[in-house]
């Protein structure tokens, strides 16, 4: 059986120290010195940005060494993303772009790397501008969840690559079904049914003891087994000829009945949900007080509180959804939307300049208006459920 299986590594950059060091050492280490321990085992990762400056900050650069004595050894390719974690579709595209650069700055420091050859979304947020905007970045693929195909699921092949109509961009499928649960169980289940003979997998990294507690070692298991063959993107591209794809703007946990619905990123942006709005409208201010005021004193710090408000996570936690069944939480969670919207309000108040003022006083109120929400929300609707 052949097997390319895809890793997230991600921790927002102004997460609490403990859970960067939860992630690291309950998932990040194992998997590491699991492909240390089978050197004819190969994965493909993404490692955001403003994860590996808290590793190199919170004193893993150990980690860094060795993922980068892997990539040395063939066993690991890395691909481009954003620095951030923002839906790269929701955003200006400046500022998407400066995230994307800053990433490859971050993978060539610490790594060694040029631009790597493909490119992740965060949360596979496929849209069709960015896509184009990625083409010309110089990325040659994307891997995508297979909904993004058509707007359908189980209609992709996953022995076969394409090829976007759009932007040209080679285009990987990972299979939805076998990665919504723990890989490892679910490969070795179809490994002795002779079911398939190739899976395609990408979740997040800390499915891997984080998320799963793997009593058996089943992940270590499955990496004995001599019928298993891995691959790294790169080398599954390889020599392939592309079937053309037209790509619907999706995400890995977009419903068929959302995308019919033109909600593609109904996770993080849903104009029924009042507070995500509120959150948004907050965004746009801090985005553009930055940019008006790009000469300021304080720009630096503008800037730095910017980028982390604008992670997924600040609109994901005040989505509501139950992900229980993939191993999550339900994404609910005031702390962390409030951790999003200080980022944008201290970009704000972090301007100098007297002009600011103005701007300073409407996202006082908008703030203000947001946290009632937040918590008049949780404690009529989700406290104590």
């Amino acid at each position: 059986m052949n097997w390319i299986n895809f890793l997230h590594f991600y921790q927002p950059a102004n997460i609490d120290a403990f859970i960067v060091k939860e992630a690291t050492e309950k998932s990040y280490y194992r998997i590491v010195r699991a492909l240390e321990e089978h050197p004819r085992i190969k994965f493909t990762f993404n490692i955001s940005g403003c994860l590996v400056l808290r590793w190199q900050d919170s004193g893993y650069g150990d980690i860094i060494k060795r993922i980068k004595k892997l990539i040395n050894n063939g066993q690991v390719e890395l691909v481009g993303s954003a620095s951030y974690h923002p839906i790269l579709p929701l955003i200006p595209e400046k500022e998407a772009i400066r995230q994307i650069r800053e990433n490859e700055n971050i993978l060539k420091k610490f790594f060694g790397l040029k631009r790597p050859l493909g490119f992740f979304f965060p949360e596979m947020a496929h849209g069709a501008r960015m896509a184009k905007i990625i083409k010309k970045l110089g990325y040659k693929y994307l891997i995508l969840d297979e909904i993004s195909y058509n707007g359908k699921l189980g209609q992709t092949d996953f022995k076969k690559i394409y090829k976007d109509r759009n932007s040209g961009l080679k285009v990987i499928f990972r299979s939805r079904k076998m990665s919504n649960d723990f890989v490892p169980k679910i490969i070795k289940k179809e490994l002795d049914k002779n079911n398939r003979d190739f899976i395609i997998t990408a979740t997040d990294a800390e499915l891997y003891g984080l998320r799963y507690i793997d009593h058996g070692a089943e992940f270590e298991r499955l990496l004995n087994e001599p019928k298993i063959k891995t691959l790294t993107l790169s080398e599954f591209i390889n020599n392939k000829a592309p079937l053309p794809a037209a790509l619907v703007d999706s995400n890995w946990e977009s419903t068929e009945r959302e995308l019919k619905n033109k909600l593609s990123y109904a996770l993080w942006h849903n104009k029924k949900n009042k507070l995500q709005m509120k959150i948004w409208k907050l965004a746009g201010l801090a985005y553009k007080a930055s940019k008006k005021f790009a000469g300021d004193p304080n720009y630096y710090w503008a800037e730095w509180h910017l980028v982390r408000g604008f992670s997924s996570c600040t609109f994901w936690w005040a989505s509501g959804r139950d992900f229980r069944e993939v191993f999550g939480p339900i994404s609910w969670g005031p702390d962390e939307i409030e951790r999003g919207i200080n980022e944008f309000i201290r970009s704000i108040r972090s301007l100098e300049n007297p002009r600011s003022k103005a701007v300073k006083i409407k996202a006082e109120k908008l703030y203000n208006k947001i946290r009632q929400l937040i918590w008049n929300k949780h404690w009529k609707e989700y406290w104590k459920k």
